[in-house]
């Protein structure tokens, strides 16, 4: 097979197809969409036996009970699926709409619009509704789109772009503005990646090393998130049983998230109050304990914690705990060791929840709530490609405005420059 002949058709098909996309209608773009939706809801059976060859394959390669929970479709996931393609098509269209519009003294107009990229490559790792979220979003944004997904996925993700390929041209769109990588031959991503004469912008989302790889190797601009290393930092004063459940939803609603709990920092004034009764909640729970030595004091059987502990990203039922003299000494620790994503304070005081809210440099930074909250989706925003971590074009979850850019139009009456 030539890897290269092959992506480079499925490039200039995507670049064909997203001039089309760009000047669809609105209702025509929606009208997809929700047939996506439906034909979801319609196809339950076949997804699930696709993903249960990915399943099976998975288990016989030793994959992670992490992974296997990110690369499992049931009906309920399927149905959020749905419900998330339902709340793309409710969100306004992004495309056209004015930012700003002003008259220069000449008496000609200037305006900033908001305009599609074009076509964005998304490659990622086991979650099977990437490949709907991803392709819904860059429907609605006016893009196509080239999905690479994990090898891990191929069965469930082919499934997926089938059915949103023929959802496309039964509301008289191009099936080719979505189109998957049909093998799972590493050199198709590195092909991708070098097609900057089709493709606008990458995407990915997955490990660290999949983003280091991508972003040493890609001749198009990449938004990225490395690493989710989230913090929690109970403040002196916090109300103990909202700080206790802000930490178990944060670390146990789904530990294989970007934006689940790694790292808490406590207090030391809640060493004696609120630290006794989180650990123990946490032990009960099946959570491993990497304690800094004031932490260990309060729970013995708890694991000592390293210098790479607090680096560590560890997606699974592990956390490390450090008891903190301050809240600078809580926002020293962030910035040293986060990865700039999700950090929370649990604090009753205004003042402190401020110089958090103001200090920290996350792409989300929250008062009294838990990290898990930081997702497109709960946002309001529909969906997401993933959260970004980069400050320029887009931080935090990418969603249909972050998808595209911003162009200038120029109005006038026979207007010259002088």
């Amino acid at each position: 097979m030539d890897i290269q002949k092959m992506m480079r058709e499925i490039g200039a098909r995507a670049k064909s197809s997203a001039r089309l996309i760009a000047g669809a209608a609105p209702a025509r773009k929606n009208q997809a969409l929700v047939m996506v939706a439906e034909s979801l809801r319609n196809s339950v059976s076949l997804l699930m036996e696709e993903n249960r060859k990915d399943l099976e394959a998975g288990k016989e390669k030793g994959l992670s009970s992490a992974m296997l929970d990110r690369l499992e479709l049931n009906e309920k996931r399927i149905e959020e699926m749905a419900v998330a393609v339902e709340e793309i098509v409710a969100l306004p269209d992004p495309v056209g709409e004015v930012t700003r519009i002003w008259t220069r003294p000449e008496g000609f107009r200037v305006g900033r619009v908001r305009a599609p990229i074009g076509v964005i490559g998304i490659i990622y790792e086991s979650r099977p509704n990437v490949t709907i979220d991803a392709a819904a979003l860059c429907l609605k944004s006016g893009n196509a789109c080239i999905l690479r997904g994990g090898s891990e996925a191929i069965h469930s993700n082919r499934a997926l772009a089938e059915l949103f390929g023929r959802s496309l041209a039964a509301a008289g769109l191009p099936g080719d503005a979505v189109q998957p990588v049909p093998i799972t031959d590493r050199e198709a991503v590195r092909v991708l990646l070098t097609l900057d004469g089709y493709v606008d912008l990458i995407i990915p989302r997955g490990g660290k090393g999949l983003i280091r790889m991508i972003m040493e190797n890609s001749t198009i601009p990449v938004i990225k998130h490395l690493d989710g290393v989230c913090h929690t930092f109970v403040d002196k004063g916090a109300d103990i049983p909202m700080a206790v459940s802000i930490c178990l939803n944060a670390k146990l609603d789904r530990p294989g998230t970007c934006n689940a709990l790694e790292t808490m920092l406590v207090h030391r004034d809640m060493v004696g109050s609120f630290l006794p009764v989180v650990l123990e909640r946490f032990r009960e729970e099946g959570v491993v304990i990497r304690g800094c030595p004031e932490t260990r004091a309060v729970a013995p059987w708890a694991e000592e914690a390293t210098e790479e502990d607090w680096g560590t990203e560890y997606l699974d039922k592990i956390i490390s705990v450090k008891v903190v003299a301050d809240i600078d000494e809580a926002m020293e620790h962030i910035a040293r060791y986060g990865s700039a994503h999700t950090d929370v304070i649990v604090t009753e005081s205004h003042s402190r929840a401020q110089r958090f809210l103001r200090e920290v440099d996350s792409a989300a930074v929250m008062v009294n709530a838990s990290s898990r909250l930081h997702d497109g989706f709960v946002f309001g925003l529909g969906a997401e490609m993933g959260i970004s971590t980069d400050k320029l074009h887009a931080r935090g979850p990418v969603g249909l405005e972050e998808l595209t850019t911003q162009k200038f139009i120029v109005l006038g009456e026979g207007h010259l420059r002088k």
